[in-house]
C-alpha cells in the first residue's frame, strides 16, 4: 500500500487571448491582486492558429503567457479558474470575451490546463473545472499529445515551459515556496 503525502507545490501560469491593451493590463492587475506577482511573461504571439475564438473576440488577437512567483497546491486550480473566468466576464460586452484567461500549472513532470469542458481524457476537478494534462515532460523538453493545442507547441510556449519549469525547480530545491 502506498503511503498518502501531500503533493509538491506547482508553478501556476495562465495563457492569455487578447487584442486590447488596456484591458490586459487591468487584467494584470486583477491576477496579481489575488495570485500574487508575475515572475515570467512569454513573447506575444499573434493567435492565428484558430479562428475559433474570432467570432467572439474579432480579429487581430494576440497569445502570450505568464507565470506567478508563488507556487500553489494543484488542488486549487478549480478554484483560480472560477477566478480567471470572473474577470473574463468582468470585461464582456454583450455577453462577448475581449480576453481569455486560461489557468493552469506546470509541475516537473506535466503541464495541466483547467477548463471548463468535458471531454475523454479531462478529469473533473470541482466547482465545473475540468483538469487535463496538455503535455508532458521527457527527454529535456516538453512534448505534445494527441489533444495539445497547437499554440502550445509554438516557439514561445517552449521557452516560455522551460523557463517556468526552470524557476519552479529552483523553488522546489531552496523551499522557496
Amino acid at each position: 500500500m502506498g503511503i498518502i503525502c501531500a503533493p509538491k507545490k506547482a508553478k501556476l501560469f495562465c495563457g492569455i487571448i487578447f487584442s486590447n491593451e488596456e484591458i490586459k493590463q487591468k487584467s494584470f492587475a486583477m491576477l496579481e491582486e489575488k495570485l500574487g506577482a508575475i515572475d515570467f511573461v512569454s513573447g506575444v504571439i499573434p493567435f492565428d492558429f484558430s479562428s475559433y475564438y474570432n467570432l467572439e473576440m474579432g480579429d487581430n488577437l494576440k497569445r502570450f503567457w505568464i507565470s506567478f512567483e508563488k507556487l500553489i497546491y494543484s488542488g486549487g486550480l478549480a478554484e483560480i479558474k472560477v477566478f480567471t473566468n470572473s474577470i473574463e466576464d468582468d470585461f464582456a460586452v454583450n455577453n462577448k470575451r475581449q480576453i481569455n484567461i486560461d489557468p493552469g500549472y506546470i509541475t516537473p513532470a506535466n503541464v495541466i490546463l483547467a477548463t471548463t469542458k468535458d471531454y475523454s481524457h479531462r478529469i473533473y476537478l470541482d466547482k465545473g473545472i475540468y483538469g487535463e494534462v496538455t503535455m508532458i515532460y521527457k527527454e529535456n523538453r516538453y512534448k505534445k499529445l494527441p489533444w495539445s493545442y497547437p499554440d502550445y507547441l509554438s516557439d514561445a510556449m517552449a521557452i516560455f515551459l522551460l523557463k517556468a519549469r526552470t524557476d519552479l525547480m529552483k523553488q522546489l530545491r531552496t523551499k522557496r515556496v
